[in-house]
């Protein structure tokens, strides 16, 4: 197969394929020119290799002794150390980019995002962490390395080089999901229980665009779940998971059937997934700075007790972070949009809240209105 031509790599799979096909996924996996034998006992093993080095010898497919590892017990597959613990970064890559100086230019940018995003999996807020230096690559922007960007670059390589091991998912137990919502990215990692101890398989995160951060706090949250599902889609179809979050509404949510037309939409794409949601404690819901429970997967952090307040936890978050930005009636009016009518004295409280303030300004009719509307 000549270098060079842009369906080369197809065409040499199918080729793999053709040849390996009753073997691939039993006893063998094949990846390009990466061949992979494997079982459980030596015995077995040696011979699901025997029956492979066969199967080369009747198609006259040669093979590169050099590059050749017999009955090894880990081993680097496609820049990951495989072995029994689990998926590990390869150290000699993270050696390299641990030595790189901060980038100088937006060419440097992306290359180191390009070599450190290869293993995003490993680094729970990876979007998060990078922005300040993904800013950088917007058009018509000065380039200004600052101390943002710097902290962000030496974040990322020390999470590198701290990267945790990662499990090879069980088929036959259920998958957890955690998802965290902030106000310019979302966020999940996926993982099971090992002995009631919590392990990741996979992190995830990815920043949302200006108008996605317009959204409210129920309908963020709502969008980390559904990115999450969506990331982790091969996992989760056709298996039972448990998805937590710190955000006590959306549990309420799957069963309305007349909610807001974006939340439906939602709510629709994730009805093909056999799941159930779990409320974390909000106060002390270690996912929120974005997952960070899982920096030890060996504590338990999570209470399976049901809270019966709808909107407290999202209440005492806004206390302790001192944020003053969401008027009071927000998660009323968010979570009864469209099937709620407000009347009585809360009707009154609202339209005094949005009118007789010293900081409304006391406008007419149509403005305040508007105002009740816009909140």
């Amino acid at each position: 197969m000549p270098f060079g031509l842009c369906n080369a790599p197809g065409t040499f799979q199918r080729c793999m394929m053709a040849i390996f096909h009753d073997m691939i996924e039993r006893t063998i996996e094949v990846f390009m020119h990466d061949f992979f034998v494997f079982e459980n006992s030596f015995s077995t093993c040696l011979t699901n290799l025997e029956n492979m080095l066969k199967r080369c010898e009747d198609t006259k497919l040669a093979l590169n002794w050099e590059k050749s590892h017999f009955m090894v017990k880990e081993g680097i597959v496609l820049g990951h150390k495989i072995s029994k613990e689990g998926i590990e970064v390869d150290k000699a890559k993270i050696e390299v980019i641990s030595k790189l100086p901060h980038p100088m230019t937006v060419k440097g940018i992306r290359s180191f995002l390009g070599h450190a995003g290869f293993y995003r999996r490993f680094i729970k807020d990876f979007s998060k962490i990078s922005r300040p230096m993904t800013h950088l690559l917007e058009k018509n922007l000065p380039f200004i390395f600052s101390n943002e960007c710097i902290q962000a670059f030496r974040t990322l390589k020390d999470k590198l080089t701290k990267a945790p091991i990662l499990i090879t998912p069980n088929w036959d137990q259920p998958f957890e999901l955690m998802c965290d919502a902030s106000d310019f990215a979302v966020g999940a990692v996926l993982g099971q229980r090992i002995k009631k101890h919590f392990r990741p398989i996979h992190y995830a995160s990815k920043t949302i665009n200006q108008a996605k951060t317009n959204y409210t706090t129920t309908e963020k949250e709502m969008l980390a779940v559904v990115y999450a599902v969506e990331k982790f889609r091969s996992y989760l179809i056709m298996n039972k998971s448990i998805i937590y979050t710190d955000h006590s509404a959306l549990k309420y949510l799957f069963a309305k059937k007349d909610a807001k037309a974006r939340l439906l939409h939602w709510i629709l794409l994730l009805q093909e997934f056999d799941f159930k949601v779990i409320d974390t404690r909000g106060a002390e819901n270690y996912a929120a700075g974005h997952l960070s429970c899982l920096e030890n997967p060996y504590e338990n952090v999570f209470d399976p007790k049901e809270i019966n307040e709808a909107f407290l936890l999202e209440t005492l978050n806004k206390i302790a972070h001192n944020d003053p930005s969401t008027p009071w009636y927000a998660d009323l009016a968010n979570y009864h949009a469209g099937n709620f009518i407000t009347k009585g004295q809360e009707a009154i409280d609202i339209l005094k809240a949005c009118h007789s303030r010293p900081t409304e300004g006391h406008y007419g009719a149509s403005y305040t209105a508007k105002k009740v509307f816009d909140s």
